[in-house]
């Protein structure tokens, strides 16, 4: 191995490197049987970022107009609290929040159908630690949705 190859194998990370010697990883979500693309599949990164982004700002315009008006800190407070009831009470109900609804996802369990209420606090209170959000598995799901045994599927 030359000094270009180890450096491009280490550049490319440690799957590119265990592709390379010829482990398969499969496609997001097939170990959870769901399908590789269209509806149904897993949701990609970036749709869900944006969900996340208009929630969080109906949160942010809510927080401002009702409770906090010039003060900064009060106003994110109450958006994280207004963030956890609307992730609640949607997620619990309809299966998805206004920001999914609009990038077309909705969160399931993993064995498919509603995410049960239970697991749904769960999985808002992971998702308001921010942490658990940020650290993904091979399948692309948070933390949060993996011990809160949910999926986010594209509809």
């Amino acid at each position: 191995m030359d000094k270009r190859q180890a450096l491009g194998s280490w550049l490319s990370g440690p799957r590119a490197a265990a592709e390379d010697a010829g482990v398969d990883f499969g496609y997001r979500g097939q170990q959870l049987g769901l399908p590789e693309e269209g509806p149904g599949a897993i949701a990609r990164p970036g749709r869900r970022i944006g969900a996340l982004a208009v929630d969080w700002g109906l949160c942010m315009v809510i927080a401002y107009g009702l409770f906090a008006r010039g003060d900064q800190q009060a106003m994110g407070n109450w958006a994280l609290g207004i963030f956890f009831v609307v992730s609640l009470l949607t997620v619990g109900t309809v299966g998805c929040t206004p920001g999914k609804a609009l990038f077309r996802l909705r969160v399931i369990a993993e064995g498919g159908g509603r995410l049960a209420l239970g697991w749904v606090l769960v999985r808002s209170v992971l998702l308001c630690l921010v942490i658990p959000a940020l650290i993904w598995d091979r399948d692309g799901r948070g933390l949060h949705d993996r011990l809160s045994r949910a999926v986010q599927i594209r509809i």
